[in-house]
């Protein structure tokens, strides 16, 4: 049955009436539009009522919510506050939300096309102890957005200068020689910027660039004379995005959630992740996308991943999305690593979050399974374990916490003892993914990151001039703190086009197995195993192909590797395979235009005799 609503007014009770009468009914319909007359309408009182509403309804009974379409624009007044503690951003609260959707279940958002505009330093959605919940059918966009552009229009050597025009135009000023871009509630000095060619790919052997010594006049509004800053490598039509580091939200937080799906959401832009999901079981993402808009002059989308992954389980699906223009990867899939800072029995640490982005939210429960490691040669010094008790000991709850008194079910090894560098993984935490069917392109960094014990299948994408390497296993238990080994990684079906044409860390190749460890001449385990690419295509102006370090297991066999002349070779790593204590590695059935050349073609270091098994 469905039930239409009257026009949502400044009223609560507008609100109220029919949305109590939705919830008798099942399956419900609402829809939603704004007051008429007012095209730039406050629309954060409106969804404030809307999803408090929501959250008192029987959640036993689904219901559809649809946006009318048009555009919905969102300001700080009136928004929803709420403290929330987001995985890889910085911690910044109270946030402010356009929708803020907890303790929800059988619910779908159908923005029926809508385009969510926001125009504060906001987060537009979350998605907190839900259910079955669905978005679909709707962009998300910031006016301005907090980053910005320069095209090079002109360029006075005798100057040293290059004159610039800058888009979005307007919301900045000049201070003391320094751009300083604004908006309705910040101020944001760039740092650095990611160089596009006129083409709107970024540029060809140029990584971050550092634009604290750049100084700026303006001509005339939206007109600049940059100088001190890249004037013998630029040209006409060169786009330079001035950008911080700073990640105070992402597009879409979704955290303590089961059984969620998003379809078919533009995300243009985001001052964090895209999307950014932790704590969070079973994920599906169809016709998810992080895109330029369509008309718009920009070239750039969010100022960090696509979509992140932070300590979920269940599967992880995404597929049939596209993601271009991001300052970092298209997706990225971890868990966290504890450290111990202190032992205080044999079964009783204090464990810490040390990446100064990621803490505050929960780390495990009891029952979880853990394993520890030693941090400088990542090795496994105690498997499955269990969690017997966990409690913040800097915080009275989780929200916030930085330290935690875990006390396991069993004793730790004599090894592990108070000097010890031990990270403690939770392995109860950790998803099965499939990535499959995407569009990657002209992003900076790395396309795809996968660090999970669970099988991981990266199937029929296509990594189109990704910055940096295509794809990457890692696990880090010494800077970012992310956890964890690979047992079972499927590559297969991509195609791979120029891809790595700038330095970033750990891209030694197209694809790179790159786990972080000190002291790789120490290690007598291996860190990653089970590893295969097969039926992929690399189009290839360089050489480096795949990078392994402290694998048992890589299978590389029936892909197909071409050659061209689009850039100059310039990558350090000049070996098509560089493998670094590796072992059971089988390369077999490539075609390849250029035949392999076991001298030329091939590295090997720290490792055991003949560990590679080469079948032309």
């Amino acid at each position: 049955m469905k039930l239409k609503s009257t026009k949502l007014t400044t009223s609560l009770s507008a609100l109220i009436i029919p949305l109590l009468m939705a919830c008798n009914q099942a399956p419900g319909i609402i829809e939603f539009s704004m007051p008429a007359g007012d095209e730039q309408a406050n629309a954060s009182p409106f969804t404030a009522r809307l999803t408090e509403q929501l959250a008192q309804r029987d959640q036993n009974k689904p219901v559809v919510v649809k946006l009318t379409k048009g555009k919905y624009h969102f300001y700080s007044d009136g928004a929803t506050e709420k403290t929330y503690f987001v995985s890889n951003h910085d911690q910044v609260n109270p946030k402010h939300l356009a929708f803020a959707l907890e303790n929800l279940k059988n619910v779908i958002i159908d923005g029926q096309g809508s385009e969510l505009i926001l125009h504060n330093r906001m987060l537009p959605i979350s998605m907190v102890n839900c259910e079955n919940v669905t978005l679909r059918n709707f962009s998300i966009d910031y006016e301005p957005p907090h980053l910005r552009q320069l095209t090079v229009t002109g360029i006075d050597k005798d100057n040293n200068a290059l004159i610039c025009d800058i888009y979005p135009e307007g919301n900045y000023t000049i201070e003391n020689e320094k751009i300083v871009l604004t908006g309705p509630d910040y101020k944001l000095t760039p740092m650095a910027v990611m160089p596009f060619d006129s083409t709107g790919r970024l540029s060809y052997g140029r990584g971050d660039l550092d634009f604290s010594q750049a100084t700026v006049e303006e001509i005339e509004p939206n007109k600049l004379i940059v100088k001190n800053f890249q004037v013998n490598q630029s040209s006409p039509g060169d786009r330079y995005v001035l950008r911080s580091y700073y990640r105070p939200n992402a597009g879409i937080f979704i955290s303590k959630s089961k059984n969620t799906t998003i379809e078919n959401v533009v995300v243009h832009y985001a001052e964090g992740m895209a999307l950014l999901a932790q704590l969070s079981e079973n994920i599906h993402l169809n016709g998810f996308k992080v895109a330029l808009k369509e008309g718009d002059k920009r070239v750039y989308t969010t100022q960090a991943d696509a979509t992140h992954f932070s300590g979920c389980k269940g599967v992880i699906l995404s597929e049939n999305g596209l993601y271009e223009g991001m300052a970092d990867d298209a997706i990225n899939v971890h868990g966290t690593y504890m450290k111990m800072v202190k032992k205080i029995d044999n079964k009783t640490i204090v464990g810490r979050y040390m990446h100064g982005q990621s803490w505050g939210f929960t780390w495990g429960e009891p029952g979880d399974t853990i394993q520890l490691v030693n941090s400088p040669v990542m090795e496994i010094v105690q498997q499955f374990n269990r969690i017997k008790s966990i409690k913040p000991i800097d915080t009275p709850t989780d929200e916030g916490a930085k330290e935690f008194e875990i006390e396991f079910e069993n004793e730790m090894p004599e090894s592990v003892t108070a000097e010890s560098s031990i990270g403690v993984e939770n392995l109860s935490w950790t998803p099965e993914v499939i990535f499959r069917n995407n569009m990657i392109r002209h992003n900076r960094a790395r396309g795809a990151l996968f660090s999970t014990h669970k099988r991981v299948i990266c199937e029929n994408n296509t990594f189109d001039h990704t910055h940096g390497s295509a794809i990457l296993l890692c696990g880090d238990c010494n800077g970012w703190y992310e956890t964890g080994a690979c047992r079972e990684v499927i590559i297969r079906n991509n195609k791979f086009i120029n891809a790595l044409t700038a330095y970033y860390q750990f891209t030694n190749a197209v694809i790179s197995i790159y786990p972080e460890i000190p002291n790789l001449k120490e290690q007598q385990q291996y860190f990653h195993s089970g590893i295969l690419i097969e039926g992929n295509t690399f189009e290839m102006f360089d050489k480096p192909i795949l990078y392994a370090k402290s694998v048992d297991g890589v299978v590389f066999r029936n892909n197909t590797i071409t050659y061209n002349t689009q850039f100059e070779p310039f990558h350090w790593n000049n070996h098509t395979f560089l493998l670094e204590h590796v072992k059971n590695i089988l390369i077999e059935d490539n075609k390849t235009e250029r035949p392999f050349d076991m001298q030329k073609d091939f590295k090997i270091t720290y490792s055991e005799p003949d560990v590679v098994t080469l079948i032309p």
